[in-house]
């Protein structure tokens, strides 16, 4: 039951009582898993291409580029707090770990050693080398993590160091503008850029790009058009407690929780760029070893491009009504083959009007290109051939949380998966006609994930909206390509930065 405070507070967010309903209908149902048919491997969901393919790619993407406009997106919302959760530990404990101890004896080695050094000398008048000395580590990590010092645990991944050079060093989103004047630029020099952000990181964030950008225009030959969005208020989602009614706070307000990286779907669909590449803050590498990600940033697009175009001549001819049967069977032959779209046997016995129709449906949607890397025990998603709950087959990237691991058919599928999903996309976002698609006409809202959840002592169920290159484009044309491990360098840890491919 909603009442009048309840409406108000909805009005304010932007929600409707529909979507209320949904998500309490949705949370009492539970997480509707997917149906797994079997893992996308390679020649069946997956291209691996030959070193003469990717010459091929990378030419064809120089070639028709600038026809096209290009947006890189970068999901950079919320704190590193988990990035450090291993130090936070430690700070509580005071107890060292293989962690703590692969840490300090290699401090040095970090970009932010210079600026963690200055840190402590103005909180306790000594070196870090002398800290370390006394046995004061963990006033060391309250130096790096905590507001009188650093403060880099509360500070986004995007503006922390993750890179030293020899006489510089660089934040996460510096090697996103490298990368952005690499492959994202238009005819006329353009890079553009959009970063999803915290409120609360919005203007440190446009204060340092501000400070950042003149300098990277002139060393690169490029103009920057970076923009900023938030997470929308009619993104988040209610919570019910243990009795199935709605959670409320304390005061006697609904509870609202943030519905995941799948409300990002809202972003990207406002931003109506053209082709949009979409890459995490924390997968990059320094410049010097940027060049494998650039080719097959390139790769990916020019396939892209290239299927698009074809594409879009099939959908012209569908638009104009005069098809022959040779024609449609060339296109069911493309649909399949080349876009990897299941077509069911049945259309075989359509007439020219129905298969007109079912093939304009198939072919007039977003198009995405999805890089996989080789599975090497990432937690993480994974490609895999799915049936939808209107029996309709498709490639879809699948989390662990989707799966119903208690059935061992699901099981024995999921376990059997050859590759990973390092959310590397270059998404296609405009229709034959040069207009912006409604991605939100392109989500299933089925493919949410329910989880239990406490606040305040009180138990709670909490829904988390598709992810977005999960649920949220589950109905887009997909296809996978393998792209080397060398292009997938996340930074989930602190320790990741360790890593060779991070030094």
């Amino acid at each position: 039951m909603l009442t009048q405070e309840d409406l108000l507070q909805l009005t304010e967010r932007n929600v409707t009582e529909e979507q209320v309903e949904h998500q309490v209908a949705q949370m009492k149902r539970g997480t509707a898993y997917v149906k797994l048919i079997r893992p996308a491997t390679i020649g069946d969901g997956i291209l691996r291409m030959s070193s003469e393919q990717v010459d091929a790619m990378n030419r064809a993407f120089d070639e028709d580029k600038e026809y096209y406009q290009f947006t890189k997106f970068v999901p950079a919302s919320g704190a590193a707090s988990r990035m450090f959760k291993d130090l936070f530990t430690f700070i509580e404990s005071g107890e060292e770990t293989k962690f703590t101890d692969i840490f300090f004896a290699h401090i040095h080695s970090f970009a932010f050693f210079s600026d963690l050094g200055q840190a402590v000398e103005k909180l306790y008048g000594l070196s870090i080398d002398a800290m370390l000395k006394d046995g004061r580590k963990v006033d060391v990590v309250k130096a790096l993590l905590l507001e009188e010092g650093l403060g880099y645990g509360k500070l986004p991944k995007a503006l922390l160091k993750f890179h030293h050079y020899e006489h510089f060093d660089r934040l996460a989103l510096e090697e996103h503008l490298v990368e952005a004047a690499r492959y994202a630029t238009d005819n006329d020099d353009v890079a553009r850029l959009h970063f999803t952000v915290s409120p609360e990181h919005e203007e440190p964030f446009k204060k340092t790009v501000d400070s950042l950008k003149d300098s990277y225009e002139k060393k690169y030959g490029v103009k920057y058009d970076i923009t900023y969005s938030c997470q929308k208020p009619s993104t988040d989602t209610v919570a019910i407690d243990a009795n199935g009614e709605l959670f409320r706070e304390k005061d006697g307000k609904l509870l609202f929780r943030p519905g995941g990286h799948g409300a990002l779907i809202e972003n990207l669909n406002d931003l109506a760029q053209e082709i949009v590449f979409i890459k995490n803050i924390d997968n990059i590498v320094p410049e010097t070893r940027v060049d494998t990600t650039v080719t097959y940033k390139k790769v990916l697009a020019g396939l892209l491009l290239k299927l698009q175009q074809q594409t879009f001549e099939y959908l012209e001819i569908l638009d104009g009504g005069d098809v022959t049967e040779d024609e449609l069977k060339e296109m069911i032959t493309f649909a399949k083959t080349q876009l990897m779209i299941d077509i069911p046997d049945f259309v075989e016995r359509y007439d020219v009007y129905e298969k007109t129709d079912f093939l304009y449906n198939c072919l007039n949607r977003p198009m995405r290109i999805c890089g996989m890397v080789k599975n090497e025990g990432e937690p993480g998603g994974g490609p895999f051939w799915v049936k939808n709950m209107d029996d309709e087959v498709s490639l879809q990237i699948i989390e662990s949380s989707q799966i119903d691991h208690g059935k061992e058919d699901q099981e024995a599928i999921f376990k059997g998966s050859t590759h990973f999903n390092p959310v590397d996309l270059v998404c296609g976002c405009w229709n034959y006609k040069g207009e912006a698609f409604n991605l939100t006409d392109y989500v299933d809202p089925n493919t949410g994930f329910v989880s239990s959840k406490s606040k305040d002592g009180r138990e709670l169920k909490a829904l988390e909206l598709p992810g977005l290159w999960n649920g949220a484009m589950a109905d887009w044309i997909t296809l996978f390509v393998e792209v080397p491990i060398e292009t997938f360098n996340p930074v989930k840890t602190v320790n990741d930065l360790l890593k060779p491919m991070h030094n």
